[in-house]
């Protein structure tokens, strides 16, 4: 699956993943040097308002470090931030008009009530999904603060790089699933679950939530209701769960929702390594270009 126009640019030559834990990092063109660098507690703090990238030398040191200087030539690179710092939301109109300019008026106009910071000045990306039976207009929109994204911009530029895509790491994994029938994506990171509600290759629900701890009921608490919404707005149930970033657990946690919901449950998995908290972003980006 490839939503690779969600906040998107010309086509990057290096792809790097940003966590609290630290930096992910793969050539486009040789996925199999992925690397990995840890952050000391507190270089990064995910929030979608305040600011994320608490110590910017630190990320530049880092980045000097995976990837060698190459004199003045600017390198583009994909940028695949933390799913908390953004909010995803699929919409839905009965019309959507043919200009650009209106259509990003009207998405920007339903988002305003539903994030917690200034919308009109945000980046606000958005592709429309397979009409619905009825021909109402589904769209699948991303939304960011401009303040944040040019904090995690900034480093890069400093190391000589121009960030020619910032996507969440969410959304760059879903290329990593065989999105057939009802499926969800549950992707824990840290202390954050993202869950995605697909049919087919349309998203239905985005939920990215915030968690004191990541408990096997304190993830229920959050996959109860959606699996309700799935039986009472899509009138059907999931065939399959894909778990990203539970690591050790996904061998605890899979059986017993297996036998409560009747469904299979797998992990996510990649030609180019093992998905984990830190890099299911990164391998989805690196499968979409491949």
């Amino acid at each position: 699956m490839s939503l690779a126009n969600l906040l998107k640019d010309p086509p990057p030559t290096h792809a790097f993943e940003l966590s609290e834990e630290g930096i992910s990092f793969a050539p486009v063109g040789e996925p199999a040097l992925a690397e990995f660098a840890r952050f000391e507690p507190g270089v990064l703090l995910v929030s979608p308002v305040h600011e994320n990238i608490q110590q910017p030398h630190v990320l530049l040191e880092h980045i000097g470090t995976l990837v060698a200087a190459n004199g003045h030539r600017k390198r583009r690179a994909a940028l695949i931030l933390p799913d908390y710092c953004a909010r995803i939301a699929v919409l839905d109109f009965d019309t959507f008009p043919p200009d650009p300019d209106e259509q990003q008026a009207l998405v920007r106009f339903r988002l305003k009530k539903s994030v917690p910071f200034e919308v009109d000045t945000a980046m606000v990306s958005y592709v429309e999904q397979p009409r619905l039976a009825d021909g109402r207009v589904e769209i699948l929109a991303a939304v960011m603060s401009s303040e944040i994204v040019e904090q995690y911009e900034a480093p890069f530029r400093a190391a000589g790089f121009h960030p020619g895509l910032v996507t969440t790491s969410s959304i760059a994994a879903l290329n990593l699933l065989e999105a057939n029938g009802i499926t969800l994506l549950v992707k824990l990171g840290g202390r954050v679950l993202s869950v995605l509600v697909l049919m087919d290759n349309a998203v239905k629900l985005a939920r990215c939530i915030e968690m004191d701890q990541a408990g096997v009921l304190d993830i229920e608490s959050v996959l109860h209701p959606t699996i309700a919404y799935i039986e009472d707005e899509l009138k059907s149930s999931p065939q399959v769960v894909w778990l990203a970033g539970f690591g050790t657990e996904a061998g605890e946690f899979a059986p017993r929702w297996e036998s409560e919901w009747g469904v299979a449950v797998r992990p996510i998995r990649s030609r180019f390594g093992s998905p984990n908290r830190n890099n299911s972003g990164l391998l989805g980006y690196l499968e979409s270009v491949a």
